[in-house]
């Protein structure tokens, strides 16, 4: 028998050649050009300039978060580099976070003691901190090193300003600071924010807004410069766009609580004390430590009659006590300052007001005996206590009791709560 053999195909021939073509390309290419199994990939490295750069479109974005990252990995990028740190300290003073601020001035320090930024921007934030001989020390220091510093000029102007209650003759000073700030500085944004302050303090209202208008087109989303705006603007009694610019310096900056009780202030003013006491209450939510807070939003209560919710807030500022939360405050004694004067006697007038004369005449007494030189505290205790003195002689119910035929505490026309 024989045995029938098969041809070779054609087709299987040809596919076996390309898989060997494939295969040789394979080893010989591709395979050592493969990184090894389970070895981490190289992560692509920003020089520090790079993020230096990032952290100041941040900043003028008003990303401040996002900015004091951008400075930090700048710093670790080059920790030997002292600008880093007082460029984050600088944005770390307009946030508010002052004792982060002054480590990293001395950071810088450390790195440069002669650097004059660096003993600038410290002294700017022990002011913040009412420190106020510690930072002129520093601010001092940088204009010796530099004497021609306008950033310096401009902390130093805004210390002076801060310390015009204690001694009237800062005022001068400050002013001529502020030029000299501007002069050497015109196109820098703390030149014209100082300046701003100074003039406000000096009573130039229309000046100090344009000189706020000029910070805020160098860099529109820092909430420091609609705050002040704001309060300019709600000393020129023009209560629409004081409350205009309060809201975005609370939206850019939602925990700074002078934010929120300066826009509180600016309905108070207008005469809306719903909107007030709103405004109010969501400081105190974010201090609830904080005397004063609860004493303002008692002053905004009681503006509403609502004495039930201003006794309570109001005898957290006065007496002390715990919230409903179990929240601790500490009693502001009595002084000479105005806003605890006023807790006091809108504390008394509320207990008055409210039927409750034998609370009430102890505070109207340590009015008389505590703050005797000021006169409005005086007159207010006085009507305080002949009110009382009248629902003595005329008993009633504290159902009858007409609020209306109580006076308002009186109070100086440019003195808000």
């Amino acid at each position: 028998m024989t045995r029938r053999t098969r041809r070779p195909s054609f087709w299987r021939i040809a596919l076996l050649l390309v898989l060997i073509v494939v295969a040789l390309y394979f080893w010989q290419v591709k395979v050592p050009a493969t990184p090894p199994l389970f070895i981490p990939t190289p992560t692509i490295t920003l020089s520090p300039e790079a993020f230096i750069n990032q952290a100041e479109e941040l900043f003028i974005a008003g990303k401040m978060d996002a900015a004091k990252e951008a400075y930090q990995e700048a710093i670790i990028a080059d920790p030997e580099n002292p600008s880093n740190y007082v460029e984050l300290a600088r944005i770390q003073a307009f946030t508010g976070q002052y004792d982060d601020a002054i480590v990293n001035t001395q950071n810088a320090l450390l790195k440069n003691a002669n650097n004059p930024l660096a003993h600038a921007v410290q002294g700017w934030v022990l002011s913040f901190k009412e420190e106020y001989v510690e930072a002129e020390r520093s601010i001092r220091r940088a204009l010796e090193i530099d004497p021609n510093n306008a950033l310096a000029h401009a902390y130093y102007a805004e210390l002076l300003i801060d310390q015009v209650q204690e001694d009237y003759g800062y005022l001068d000073k400050a002013i001529a600071e502020s030029k000299l700030a501007i002069d050497l500085g015109p196109d820098l944004l703390e030149t014209h924010r100082v300046r701003g302050i100074v003039l406000l303090n000096s009573d130039n209202k229309e000046e100090a807004l344009q000189e706020f208008e000029k910070a805020i087109s160098i860099n529109k989303n820092i909430a420091d410069l609609h705050l002040y705006l704001g309060i300019t603007y709600k000393a020129m009694e023009r209560y629409d766009l004081a409350q205009d610019a309060l809201l975005l310096a609370y939206s850019l900056n939602p925990q700074d609580t002078t934010a929120l009780i300066e826009l509180s202030r600016a309905y108070f003013a207008d005469g809306r004390y719903a909107q007030a006491s709103q405004y109010a209450e969501e400081a105190v939510k974010i201090e609830a430590d904080n005397p004063h807070r609860h004493g303002y939003l008692g002053i905004t209560y009681y503006k509403q009659q609502d004495y039930d919710k201003a006794i309570p807030e109001l005898a957290l500022a006065v007496r002390g006590g715990k919230t409903k939360d179990g929240i601790a405050i500490e009693a502001l004694p009595l002084s000479y300052e105005d806003r605890v004067m006023q807790y006091y006697w809108y504390y008394g007038f509320a207990l008055a007001r409210a039927y409750r004369c034998s609370e009430a005449v102890p505070v109207f007494q340590a009015l008389l005996t505590g703050v005797p030189e000021n006169e409005i505290a005086v007159y207010n205790a006085q009507e305080g206590l002949n009110i009382c003195q009248e629902q003595i002689s005329t008993p009633q119910t504290t159902e009858t009791v007409n609020p209306e035929q109580t006076p308002e505490p009186t109070q100086e026309p440019t003195l808000e709560p």
